[in-house]
């Protein structure tokens, strides 16, 4: 039985396409890899410069300096790259991410994030959230 964010996170892996390039926010949208289907090709995109990151499973090769934007240890997919933040978000502002998976903690009718934290947690700045919501052609 699913708990309620792999739920969450399966539904939302429903609306990716075979081919897309995906940026997952963190927290709970991390989970989405989760249900990518295995016959996809997905290109996972991190603000801080890595596209064609993948699941760290028990077979990857684990090493501390390949992070995603929420700090965790990735490991990447064959054709992956690495670059800088600034031309991250140059894809982003550019509107070369297809899809962007937020968390928020209130959304519109009409699909406005009305916020960017979670309320009492200490966080860095807003990254790239606000980026995505205005770059990514789908949220």
């Amino acid at each position: 039985m699913l708990n309620s964010i792999d739920i969450i996170a399966k539904r939302a892996s429903e609306e990716l396409e075979n081919g897309s390039v995906v940026n997952l926010g963190i927290g709970l949208p991390t989970n989405v890899v989760n249900y990518i289907p295995p016959s996809y090709t997905i290109w996972l995109h991190s603000e801080n410069g890595v596209l064609g990151m993948k699941q760290l499973d028990d077979d990857s090769r684990k090493d501390a300096d390949l992070i995603n934007a929420g700090k965790q240890v990735i490991s990447t997919v064959s054709g992956s790259s690495f670059f800088s933040s600034a031309t991250s978000f140059s894809m982003i502002r550019g509107k070369h991410i297809d899809v962007a998976i937020l968390g928020a903690m209130e959304v519109s009718q009409d699909g406005d994030v009305a916020n960017w934290m979670i309320p009492n947690k200490k966080v860095q700045g807003m990254g790239g959230a606000m980026d995505l919501v205005h770059g990514a052609k789908k949220l």
